[in-house]
């Protein structure tokens, strides 16, 4: 094996086993003779304190803020008493003290500068140990024929904590090697996702395919002529004039293939179209561009770089953190959105604070905002998730600042797919924008092309993280205005006639979690009572799915709020939703007790024949069933029965809640012969109205189940079995309502092989 030294003033490349390596001398005679590669870095160390003026060990220890550096670490660094390259984090922490003591003593030195040519040595001297310790065990052998040479030009050190990606590399790989027609790949992804860990660590991994490797910074197209400047010095070529660099660089390449050009993180495809090589120039040689703009598609190949999987963020989050759990790992990436770059940061945080797992989720859950902006990586001490996105929202505010409107309204609502319509069809104008549609369809692509959405068909999706940056540099008077704004436009957004409307399923399951985030907080005044009308709804929409234990704080919320406004019909409302959970989770009294109080404040402000009053007392003639008081229940539903025919006519939705409160009673009355052409003609309305799969057409068929059944019909054992499937399907297998359902369709089918009477307590027991 052979290697490859870069002479520090020359920039040639020679054989390492050009000297000593051909006799087989010792480990440590290699790695400190004067040729060896640990000789060469310890003189760029010297050559960095010399320039500084030559600080003492206190002098650097004292301009050691964060305390990485000690007199014996110093020692071992100048001393060269190691026989791998040292920590890149300690060599950051020394140049960085002897950049500050140059600055106390009145010498301009560049820490950058200092820090970026340290960094491309470093990577380059990285592969140098790591081959000299596996070459000083072995006898040298003379080689047949001279190996190739292998060099890098700023590249990154590689991340020892680089996790999964094994397939994106692989593809990375399969497509760059496929021909001239994938030698130029993009990788594009969200900021954080890891694209340029992603092509550092192919550069690594695929190293022994390529005789030179180059890094170039391409955030800034305007730098990136004096990078190759740097680069054609290193490749030995003489001055020439800035608008002949690149090709002479890649003219030089052409020697030296294959070859590798990593351009991280690139913007469009134009301002970098000098810089980018093609035709023969890419003959000898692949290209990797990571970005997080579209657009690149007609230029080169793209890969989708998308969040860890769980998996991969869980073993980062192990593997790192002591005392770590996979089930606290897995709540942590969850809160984190899977982010690379924030698994790897809240690594970072709970390592340096010695914080324990648990308490660093306590603290995710309530500050997650505070959160991105603590814990630092030690390769890249600079970056962290709060600023990842600065320079894409500043470069969106200055050229599409409506779109910058969007982004932060997005940034109040949920992780989830938001709906584009409900800017488009909102009365409330949350985006001026949203009035032409073609300058909506270029502020909705503004997000999406600058990598801070991600855009569906009807949809935008923004990543949690992305959302919480954006709220966390929002001015409070922004952020009000918006929750504001948001508040008013759900709430004409949401169907309110959750169970008369046959669409109000499909919209609240889109709009649910959105809802459910603007109304977390304690409400401004401006917007009380719509937060409170959106809580009752999504508690009712939520009761009419069997999800109790979430409808229950949320209308408790509404109720409270609504009190405090002292809307009397709102409080009403909120009673009775409040009546039916306490219902459904088998609390009669509680139940009764609210529902009459209900009843009571709408017969006070409401007239005898409103649709509520015949809601509040349907409600309380099926609880008073409950209670076993059928006498009370009867009128009651009979009422209610009379009122919603004569406000909405026979066949309407709500007309069959009263038949089923009505056919219950005397279902459970012993009068069947009633009872039957009750709930026949419900379950007819509903069939009318709702999709052959509602959940209220469920219901509607395992109550006619048990009716027909008291009548000997055969056909009840059928019909439970098709509520009990809708049940299952809508609520899941485990759910008490669906467990009761498959047990009622067993006692008929037993009931009809054992003969009449076989199972009638059975079917007593189990209420649809």
């Amino acid at each position: 094996m052979s290697y490859i030294l870069l002479a520090p003033k020359s920039g040639r490349f020679r054989r390492a086993d050009e000297d000593e390596t051909g006799t087989a001398r010792g480990k440590a005679a290699y790695m400190r003779g004067p040729g060896s590669p640990q000789s060469w870095f310890i003189g760029r160390l010297q050559r960095l304190r010399t320039s500084a003026g030559s600080p003492t060990q206190a002098q650097l220890l004292a301009h050691d803020d964060k305390k990485v550096l000690t007199r014996s670490s110093l020692s071992d660094l100048l001393g060269g008493k190691f026989t791998k390259p040292p920590p890149w984090e300690r060599i950051a922490a020394y140049a960085t003290a002897c950049v500050r003591a140059a600055h106390a003593s009145r010498i301009q030195l560049s820490l950058e500068e200092e820090l970026a040519r340290l960094r491309g040595e470093h990577a380059t001297l990285t592969d140098l140990f790591e081959a000299s310790v596996r070459e000083a065990g072995q006898a040298a052998a003379p080689a047949s024929s001279p190996p190739p040479r292998h060099s890098t030009y700023r590249l990154p050190p590689r991340n020892t904590n680089f996790t999964g990606r094994d397939a994106a590399l692989q593809e990375l790989r399969q497509r760059l090697a496929s021909g001239n027609e994938g030698a130029m790949h993009v990788v594009h992804g969200l900021g954080g996702v890891g694209k340029t860990q992603l092509a550092v660590e192919y550069a690594y991994r695929y190293r022994s395919e390529y005789r030179f490797v180059a890094f170039v910074d391409a955030e800034d197209p305007a730098l990136v002529a004096s990078q190759f400047a740097s680069l054609g010095r290193e490749l030995g070529l003489a001055e020439v004039r800035s608008e002949q660099v690149i090709s002479r660089v890649y003219g030089e390449l052409q020697d030296r293939g294959p070859w590798l050009i990593i351009f991280d993180n690139g913007e469009r495809p134009g301002p970098l179209t000098g810089a980018l090589p093609s035709g023969d120039l890419l003959s000898n040689g692949h290209v990797i561009v990571t970005t997080r703009v579209r657009g690149w598609s007609s230029r080169a190949g793209v890969i989708e770089l998308d969040v860890f999987t769980r998996r991969e963020a869980v073993d980062l989050l192990v593997r790192r953190v002591c005392g770590m759990t996979p089930e606290v790992a897995d709540r942590i990436a969850e809160h984190l959105g899977d982010l690379p770059l924030a698994v790897e940061q809240a690594a970072g945080y709970m390592d340096y604070n010695q914080t324990a797992p648990e308490e660093y989720l306590a603290l995710l859950r309530s500050r997650l905002e505070d959160m991105i902006a603590l814990g630092e990586l030690a390769d890249r001490p600079e970056v962290v998730v709060a600023t990842l996105w600065q320079l894409s929202v500043r470069r969106l505010e200055a050229e599409r600042p409506q779109a910058m409107r969007l982004l932060e309204l997005c940034a109040l609502l949920a992780p989830e797919p938001i709906p584009l319509d409900l800017f488009t069809d909102s009365t409330e104008t949350l985006v001026a924008a949203a009035a032409d549609p073609v300058t909506w369809d270029m502020t909705v692509g503004a997000l999406a092309g600058l990598g801070l959405a991600r855009r569906g068909a009807s949809s935008l999706v923004l990543h949690r993280l992305v959302q919480a940056a954006i709220r966390a540099a929002m001015p409070d008077d922004v952020r009000t205005d918006a929750r504001v704004r948001l508040c008013r436009a759900l709430i004409a957004a949401v169907p309110h006639d959750i169970h008369g409307d046959p669409d109000a399923r499909s919209r609240w399951q889109r709009l649910l979690p959105h809802v459910l985030v603007v109304t977390k907080d304690e409400p401004l005044a401006e917007c009380a009572a719509q937060v409170a009308t959106l809580l009752r709804l999504a508690s009712v929409f939520l009761l009419s799915i069997g999800d109790h234990s979430v409808a229950l704080p949320l209308c408790q919320r509404a109720l409270a709020i609504h009190e405090s406004l002292e809307s009397t019909a709102d409080i009403g409302f909120d009673l009775i939703t409040l009546a039916q959970i306490h219902r459904d989770r088998g609390a009669p009294e509680r139940a009764r007790s609210a529902a009459e109080r209900a009843l009571s404040l709408h017969e006070s402000c409401l007239s005898a024949d409103s649709p509520a009053i015949a809601t509040d007392l349907a409600t309380l003639a099926r609880i008073r069933h409950l209670l076993g008081d059928y006498e009370a229940a009867v009128p009651l539903a009979e009422r209610a029965l009379r009122i919603d025919e004569r406000a909405y006519g026979p066949d309407d939705p709500y007309v069959s809640f009263d038949l089923v409160a009505l056919a219950s009673v005397h279902l459970d009355r012993g009068d069947h012969a009633v009872a039957v052409p009750l709930i026949s003609r419900a379950l007819r309305i509903r069939e009318a109205s709702y999709a052959p799969d509602h959940l209220y057409i469920g219901y509607a068929l395992l109550l006619k189940a048990r009716a027909v059944h008291a009548v000997n019909d055969p056909t009840a054992a059928a019909l439970a079995r098709r509520g009990a499937l809708i049940l299952s399907a809508r609520l899941g297998r485990a759910h008490p309502k669906t467990e009761d359902a498959f047990a009622l369709a067993s006692c008929l089918l037993q009931r009809d092989s054992r003969g009449p009477g076989a199972s009638a307590s059975a079917t007593r027991r189990v209420r649809a």
